[in-house]
């Protein structure tokens, strides 16, 4: 595969501007320094930070590079991403542990399932994970949506297979493809995409995918897979002994203010003139940080208040809500740094010259990429943070909604068939009580069937966009 690629890269090759660096050295650094973190994580088990560090040194030492300019490279990757990504994921860290702590989470959840009769149950939890995933990192969500899947699986007599995917199927799509989750972010930072058309367009994309690999796609796996729910187990006594909690209005209002904020200025810039004092104003709300920001002070007043949570709750909940993201904080900034040792060394613009002589579609090759690196690593954040920056010379010559798309299309591929080196996959296995062959054919398979989904759904949006 190896020589096949790399002849397929001469004309790229000959036509690079890389005076300083031979052009033959340049493919093979690409792919080993992939290959250095993908075995050094897999095989090794070192934490994806180490291993996209080491990954990003080897680019630089195969390539011929010195290591001072690879250093810098790496550095000014690194410290961008964490200060451009960064905040964003720390502000929604926060406001995901004020949502869960507040109660509001429970209240959305219980709303929602409250009014839904047992047909249309899979329908309304795939609701309930979309709505949860929006905010919330995938395994918060995952841990936060458990009790309430048994729950709800034990009172309807459903398997908790026709009820959990679903569920988890709005999880998940929501972490690929829909900021503010890392994963879209870093793409986002990368390509240097539209922060509000990539949100809209993911919001489009993500609804029939959570439709067709949730509660349709549960109504086959519920019929391989049929377990009863695990005991339930007790909550946290803390959240049980506490009797107030936002009402379902108040909760949706918090939930959706970034959500409202980062498309009206994408609107704004659309419909309004350059100077329009409307569009001056949602520019500067519609920011992500200052969105995320306001979501956040919002929340405290919304949904810390409504909780009755005091002064010195609010400060403990938010506190609390950092330190479990410090690791998705490195490997993100590390991926930046990764990136940017691609960039320098002119690999990337290689890339993109044989992807526009190829013919190949740019959103089927993105998939495509994202999807090796997925299996390989079994992380959608490193497949994202890899593939992102691969690509990233392609978008500098695509239009702003073809940038969205991109991204959106690498989201996809993020998530394709999570197994044994995932994470995510021995969760699951674990709360649902599943085995290993249990689990590959229902959370297994929804995954690839969301990521291929996902991707037919962006291509035909690319059809109209």
């Amino acid at each position: 595969m190896t020589t096949d690629l790399f002849s397929l890269l001469q004309p790229a090759l000959a036509a690079a501007d890389t005076p300083d660096i031979p052009a033959s050295r340049l493919v093979p650094a690409a792919l080993v320094g992939i290959a250095v973190i993908v075995v050094l994580i897999t095989r090794f088990k070192l934490h994806p930070f180490l291993g996209l560090t080491l990954g990003a040194l080897t680019v630089g030492a195969i390539a011929g590079v010195p290591m001072s300019d690879v250093l810098d490279s790496f550095t000014k990757g690194f410290g961008s991403t964490a200060a451009g990504v960064g905040t964003l994921i720390a502000l929604g860290a926060m406001f995901g542990k004020l949502l869960a702590d507040s109660g509001g989470a429970d209240e959305i959840v219980d709303t929602i399932v409250g009014r839904s009769s047992t047909r249309t149950l899979p329908w309304a939890m795939a609701g309930v994970g979309a709505i949860i995933g929006l905010p919330m990192f995938f395994e918060i969500g995952l841990v936060l949506l458990m009790p309430v899947i048994f729950l709800v699986a034990r009172r309807s007599g459903l398997s908790v297979i026709k009820v959990g995917i679903p569920a988890l199927a709005g999880l998940s799509a929501m972490h690929g493809l829909v900021p503010p989750h890392p994963g879209p972010l870093v793409a986002i930072d990368a390509l240097k995409a539209n922060l509000g058309i990539t949100l809209a367009y993911g919001v489009l994309v993500a609804i029939p995918t959570i439709a067709i690999a949730g509660p349709l796609f549960a109504r086959v796996a519920g019929r391989w897979v049929d377990v009863p729910a695990p005991e339930l187990y007790v909550t946290d006594e803390e959240a049980q002994a506490r009797v107030r909690r936002p009402s379902f209005g108040v909760t949706l209002f918090a939930v959706l203010t970034p959500v409202v904020l980062m498309m009206a200025k994408a609107l704004a810039d659309i419909l309004a003139a350059e100077g329009n004092p409307v569009r001056v104003v949602l520019d500067f709300l519609g920011t992500p940080l200052i969105a995320l920001l306001i979501a956040v002070i919002v929340g405290m007043f919304t949904l810390g208040r409504g909780a009755g949570m005091g002064s010195k709750e609010l400060a403990t909940s938010l506190e609390k809500s950092l330190p479990p993201i410090a690791g998705i904080l490195l490997i993100v900034s590390a991926g930046g740094g990764f990136k940017q040792t691609l960039v320098d060394t002119g690999i990337g613009t290689l890339v993109a010259d044989w992807v526009r002589s190829s013919g190949l579609s740019v959103l089927l090759l993105a998939w495509i990429v994202a999807v090796l690196i997925r299996l390989a690593t079994g992380s959608a954040t490193v497949a994202t943070v890899t593939a992102s920056g691969i690509l990233a010379p392609l978008a500098s010559g695509m239009s702003t909604s073809e940038v969205s798309l991109l991204v959106l299309a690498i989201g996809a591929g993020s998530v394709f068939f999570s197994h044994v080196n995932d994470a995510g996959f021995w969760l699951v296995k674990e709360y649902f009580g599943l085995s290993v062959g249990q689990t590959i054919k229902s959370w297994s398979l929804m995954e690839t069937l969301l990521s291929v989904s996902g991707l037919v759904f962006v291509l035909l949006l690319g059809l109209v966009v």
